[in-house]
């Protein structure tokens, strides 16, 4: 996306949500990139944020759904597809055995352990292109700009409700 706004002159309103979606957007295609170079090719942006919202205690569909702002139906769809790319699997839960469990396997604690290092890698870019201050100056912006709880997941239910 071209800015065609000069630096020093502010520009329309709707630019700014336009601007982080649009960098929101490149650190994720990156990422996506990287992670199929090293060995997660059929992962999504929508199975990060799922595979988030499982977390490493794992959790129960209807949790899941309830994190990402989705249905069970929905939520136990993106668990069954996880399942057959073998990201995650569904175990007996030991404290409710009307319940399962969806739980990380090996290979979906690789693909965010290797998200959160190629991110680190994405920073240190934007740290490079932009210069380190001015960076820790945009993230403390947004810091400043966003709920204390920001760190959401429902963004696969939000953007399709």
């Amino acid at each position: 996306m071209t800015n065609s706004t000069a630096p020093d002159q502010d520009g329309p309103g709707f630019a700014l949500p336009l601007l982080l979606f649009a960098g929101f957007r490149t650190l994720i295609d990156r990422l996506h990139a990287e992670l199929a170079v090293q060995g997660h090719p059929e992962l999504r942006p929508s199975h990060g944020f799922a595979l988030q919202a499982i977390g490493t205690a794992g959790t129960t569909a209807s949790e899941m759904g309830r994190r990402l702002g989705v249905s069970k139906q929905a939520a136990g769809k993106t668990a069954d597809r996880l399942e057959a790319l073998g990201y995650v699997e569904r175990v007996d839960d030991t404290q409710d055995a009307r319940r399962k469990l969806v739980r990380l396997t090996a290979h979906g604690v690789d693909a965010l352990v290797r998200s959160a290092r190629i991110f680190d890698e994405l920073r240190a870019e934007w740290a490079a292109a932009l210069g380190p201050q001015q960076l820790r100056d945009m993230e403390a912006g947004l810091r400043r700009m966003t709920p204390g709880n920001f760190f959401r997941l429902d963004a696969p239910g939000w953007f399709s409700s």
